[in-house]
Formats: C-alpha cells, sequence, structure tokens
C-alpha cells in the first residue's frame, strides 16, 4: 500500500528561502593557497555566535594548485548534513569562476576578486567585487605569507556583508593558531582592511545575514580523525603501527599530538607509534603487538586495507586482538582519494579468503568516533579477534559540531585474558586449561599472553588447522568444530556490539509508516529528510545501525515495516546486500537506494528518492 503523497510535495525544497542563520556559503580557491585557515576562521566565528554550522572541504588529491571548495552551512534548526545548493559563492579561483557563478542559485550572491577575468551575464543574483590586491598593498605583510593572508580577505568582506563582529573573528583567529597572538595579529590585519573597505565600498544588497543564537553552548568542534584518537588514547592504546593514506594520515597525526596525555610518572610516553614501510607491514605489527598483550591499532583506507587482508586472516584464524580504523574514501582501485565513500563495508565484513565474517563498528558521528575509539579496543580483546571501525572522509575530515565527549565510565575491559594467579585459579576448577576450547559456550576461549609466568601458560598460536587444544590438526571435525566455535563467537558479539539507534515516528502498529535503514554519515540527512517528510505527511521511521554483525533488533524493525528504504553512500547497495543475505525473514521488503557519487549524502536527494518510489507504488 503506498503512503498518500500531497501533490507540492517535491516542489517544498524549491520554495525554501534562506535568510537568517540559515544558508550556505561556498569558497573556490586553490588547493595548498591557505584558503582552510580562512574557511575554518569562518566556521569558528559562528560556531561563536551561537550558530550551528558544518563544514564540508572538496579538495583535489594533488598536493597544490588545483581546485577546492570549501561549503560553511548555518542551520538555525540545527542540521549540518550537506546542502545541494550554496546561496553565497566567493569566487577566487580564475580557474573555476564561470563556474562558480553558474552554479549560484536565482536569488543568490556572488563575491568575486574584482583581480579575476570574468563575465557575469546573470541579473538574477547580487554581486559583490572586491579588489584584493588593492586591498593587501595597503597593509605590511610578509612577502612569504602574502598569498596565504590574502584569503583573509573575503573573511573580512563576509563579517562585514553577514554581520560578523570582528572581536568574534579575531578570538577565533586565536583558536585557530592556538592562543598564539603574533599569527593571529597578522592575519587579522588583513581582516580589518577588507571589513574597513567593505563597509566604504559595498552596498548591502542582498537578504543573508547572520544574528547571535545560543545552540551551540555546551558544544564543541571537532574533527573526526581527531576523535578517533582521542577515544584510542582514553582506551589504552598502547602501540600504533600505519602508513600514511588519505584520509586517515590525520588520526595517527592527532594521536602523535595528544601523545601528552599519556605520560607515566616519570613523564614518558606510554605509547608507541611507529611508520610501517607499507601497510602490510603495519597490520602485521599490530597484530604481533595484541598477540603479546598490547592495545594495538593501525588507521588506512580502501586500498590499505586490500594489502592487509591476508594478515587480517591470520589473526581472525589464530584469534588475535587488534583495531583497524578504514577512514573510506572513493574506490576501486586509486579511486579519487579526496572523495568520500561506503564502499568498503562488504569488503570489510568478508575480509580475507575462505569462510571469513569481522566485527565492524559504524560510527555515525564525531562523537560516536571518540566513543568506538575505545570501545573497539575492549571488544577487540573480549572478542579475541581484529575488529574495524569504518568511518570515512566526511567524518573523518571535515569540521562537526559535537557534544563533548564522555569519558568511559567502565573499567578497560581485557576479556578472557589469564596472568597467573587467574591461570591457576582456572586450571584447579576446570583441572585443565586449553587455548582454542570453548568453556562459556560464547565461542570465545581463554588466553594467556607471552611472559605469563606459569608453566602452563605456553600454547602454539595457530593460522593452520587445529584442534581445540591448539594441536595442528588437519582432521575434518576439528575443522568443523573451530568453524563452528568462529561462528558462535559472532553470534556472541551481536549482543556486544553497540546497537542500532532507532528512531520511531509512527504510533505502535501505524501501517502507513515506512522503514528507512542507514548508517554512518549519512545520519544528519536522513534526520533532515526524515523531518521534512512528516511536513509533507510521510510519516517514517528510522534505524541507524551501528555495527556488524547484527543483533535481532534489525530484523525486528524489518518486520514492523511493509517497505524499508536502506540509504547508504556507495553504487552497490552493500548494507543491503548484507542484510538481504543474512535475513532470515521469508519475504524482501528492502529497497535499497544508493548514491555513490563521491560526496556527503544530502536531504534532498533522500527526500526526492523515497518520494518518487512511493508516488510509483
Amino acid at each position: 500500500m503506498a503512503i498518500n503523497v500531497q501533490p507540492d510535495v517535491q516542489t517544498r525544497w524549491q520554495r525554501y528561502q534562506p535568510g537568517v542563520n540559515d544558508f550556505a556559503l561556498m569558497v573556490a580557491t586553490k588547493n595548498g593557497s591557505g584558503s582552510q585557515t580562512s574557511n575554518v576562521v569562518l566556521i569558528r566565528s559562528l560556531f561563536k555566535m551561537g550558530i550551528p554550522v558544518s563544514g564540508k572541504n572538496l579538495f583535489p588529491s594533488n598536493i597544490k594548485g588545483l581546485p577546492t571548495w570549501y561549503t560553511i552551512r548555518a542551520s538555525k534548526d540545527g542540521y549540518t548534513a550537506r546542502r545541494a545548493t550554496t546561496e553565497v559563492a566567493v569566487a577566487f579561483n580564475q580557474d573555476t569562476v564561470t563556474e562558480d557563478i553558474a552554479n549560484i542559485p536565482h536569488g543568490g550572491v556572488l563575491i568575486a576578486n574584482k583581480d579575476l577575468k570574468y563575465r557575469v551575464d546573470r541579473t538574477d543574483i547580487t554581486v559583490y567585487e572586491v579588489p584584493v590586491k588593492d586591498i593587501m598593498s595597503k597593509g605590511d605583510f610578509p612577502k612569504d605569507f602574502a598569498d596565504r593572508i590574502a584569503n583573509m580577505v573575503y573573511v573580512g568582506v563576509c563579517c562585514h556583508l553577514f554581520g560578523i563582529p570582528l572581536d568574534i573573528a579575531y578570538e577565533a583567529l586565536l583558536d585557530q593558531f592556538n592562543r598564539k597572538e603574533k599569527p593571529a595579529r597578522m592575519n587579522f590585519s588583513a581582516i580589518q582592511l577588507s571589513y574597513d573597505w567593505a563597509k566604504e565600498y559595498l552596498e548591502k544588497r542582498d537578504s543573508f545575514h547572520f544574528e547571535p543564537m545560543n545552540k551551540t553552548q555546551g558544544k564543541i568542534l571537532i574533527e573526526g580523525n581527531d576523535a578517533a584518537a582521542l577515544g584510542a588514547l582514553f582506551g589504552g592504546v598502547s602501540f600504533v603501527a600505519w602508513y600514511p593514506i588519505t584520509p586517515s594520515t590525520s588520526l595517527v597525526d592527532y594521536i602523535l599530538n595528544h601523545l601528552n596525555l599519556r605520560k607515566d610518572s616519570d613523564g614518558k610516553n606510554t605509547v608507541a607509534v611507529v611508520q610501517a614501510e607499507d601497510e602490510l607491514a603495519a597490520v602485521g605489527m599490530i597484530i604481533g603487538a595484541g598477540w603479546a598483550g598490547a592495545r594495538s591499532m593501525t588507521a588506512t583506507s580502501g586500498p590499505g586495507i586490500s594489502l592487509m587482508a591476508e594478515f587480517t586472516g591470520l589473526a581472525y584464524f589464530a584469534e588475535v586482538p587488534a583495531v583497524i580504523w578504514d577512514v573510506t574514501r572513493m574506490g576501486p582501485s586509486t579511486g579519487l582519494p579526496t572523495r568520500t565513500s561506503q564502499g568498503d563495508l562488504l569488503f570489510l565484513y568478508t575480509l580475507s579468503h575462505g569462510d571469513t565474517r569481522h566485527i565492524v563498528l559504524l560510527p555515525g558521528n564525531a562523537e560516536e568516533c571518540f566513543e568506538f575509539g575505545w570501545k573497539a579496543l575492549d571488544i577487540a580483546e573480549q572478542m579475541q579477534t581484529p575488529v574495524f571501525v569504518m568511518s570515512d572522509l566526511d567524518i573523518g575530515m571535515n569540521v562537526w559540531l559535537s557534544n563533548p565527549f564522555q569519558y568511559p565510565d567502565t573499567p578497560i575491559n581485557h576479556g578472557k585474558t589469564l596472568n597467573k594467579e587467574k591461570l591457576e585459579a582456572f586450571l584447579q576448577e576446570k583441572g585443565e586449561w586449553f587455548r582454542y576450547r570453548d568453556y562459556d559456550a560464547d565461542g570465545v576461549g581463554y588466553r594467556t599472553v607471552p611472559g605469563t609466568e606459569h608453566p602452563r601458560a605456553a600454547y602454539f598460536t595457530r593460522g593452520t588447522g587445529h584442534n581445540d587444544m591448539a594441536v595442528y590438526s588437519e582432521r575434518s571435525e576439528d575443522w568443523l568444530q573451530n568453524m563452528h566455535r568462529l561462528r558462535k563467537k559472532l553470534d556472541t558479539a551481536r549482543h556486544v556490539v553497540p546497537g542500532p539507534v532507532v528512531q520511531m515516528s509512527s504510533e505502535s502498529g501505524e501501517a502507513e509508516a515506512i522503514g528507512i535503514i542507514s548508517f554512518g554519515s549519512n545520519d544528519p540527512a536522513v534526520h533532515e529528510a526524515v523531518e521534512h517528510m512528516a511536513a509533507e505527511g510521510i510519516t517514517a521511521d528510522y534505524m541507524r545501525i551501528r555495527a556488524l554483525p547484527f543483533s535481532q533488533q534489525v530484523w525486528d524493525f524489518i518486520e514492523a515495516h511493509d517497505r524499508v528504504y536502506v540509504i547508504e553512500n556507495n553504487f552497490d547497495g552493500q548494507l543491503c546486500q548484507i542484510l538481504r543475505m543474512e535475513s532470515p525473514l521469508s519475504r524482501s521488503n528492502l529497497v535499497s537506494l544508493t548514491l555513490g557519487d563521491t560526496l556527503p549524502m544530502t536531504a534532498l536527494w533522500i527526500h526526492q528518492q523515497i518520494v518518487q518510489h512511493e508516488e510509483m507504488r
């Protein structure tokens, strides 16, 4: 039965009128020009004004010179997903200025560097031309920094046009430069010059404006990779090995930046960080460290995961804990290294040859990056297996509005690890101890770590066929017994991993409600789309999956709805494939909605896709 969609549902987005504290601003510059600092200053300024804000960086995979776009969205309602359109364009790149002008929506604003060559043939937009070189010539800037500081000109112009107080902008600069006044003052002088110029020469002719609010009080601004690094450190990580790869490199960079949080009583670091010669070596190192009893992790992206496949299979079968962060990017092959994707999900879940299933955690925001940063280490030791955390470029490298992080309220969980005393007690109770024997009917054996001072502590770690006593075996019955136990361990993990988050919009038993399932960085766009659809008469219940393997709650949600739209940012609908592959249900009510266009999901796309499908029923 189709939902009754109101006739004007598809035109609502076109009727939307942005204005005060509710529009998006796009900055077009060249990669490596220093514009990131200017963009973050704008975001920090809006945050300090109490306005919910988010930033999306679209940058090329070269080091310098190619076009880059940065989108800043202010939303009085707190929406943080990427907007499908941007009302204000700051055009500071000769290579893209024509395209940037063409993409401005009707009623939008162009702020253009007058020193560029361009034509504006449109009469439906407001145009402000800014003579950047002339403004900069009035200041005394060091020659080596002048080109980079020139980007502060558009910050000053935006401050005047859209109502950002200069004292707020200066505070944002201080934050950006870690409270160092010299670089902050040098950059602020360019802001002041351009602000004064705009005040004298630009007549405000548009309706866009910022006004102070109080919706960011108690919030923080942070990148997902920074949050993940803090979570791992708070979770007791003691060994990190990695090889740099976009977009995961900054995760380990942030660990290095925050090592001061983990000093011993003598002031020495308690975390070892090693840059390996490649990803294969990195994963080998963390598996060796995990086997030796360290809390170990690495961070990589899709191509790195490919190299890690065989070693990960070893750790799965030998039952060695380790954590692997996959900050996903667009593939296959080298793909688009600086674009976002959710295309590694199926790969991670079944990584390695043979019959393998892995635990995969799926954070949907920076707060969960922190939480899963420590929780993954716990789960890896509890389940004695590699644990993947699948983030993506959007979460990892963009600035997010977040709740402050909560310190873990439980002790570190080392799982069934036997020290000398515990092993002795175990032997007295059981009369035996064998490494791969299932004593608790949960699939998880007991382990010791090298160096345990007990004559019975040693065992053979096997990556080949073995029985439950860790003795090499090629007997079919031993192999099957081990595989059944590993699958039982996966079933146990269903109760250990983070459960799904469910937002019910319908009353219990309301047959008209549709279901939506998604995961990861799609979450802000789905929430926004659900709220807009509710205003149009479409009732939707939403489940965000936070881990593989699935819990029973997932199947209950699917069973309760006639149609469930599975929304994901990859080309193949990989989450939907896994649901269909593992579903215990006899009927298929799953509708796969996939994008995979290299950009973060938008609420408009979700809204249009669901309405289109509902109208066709």
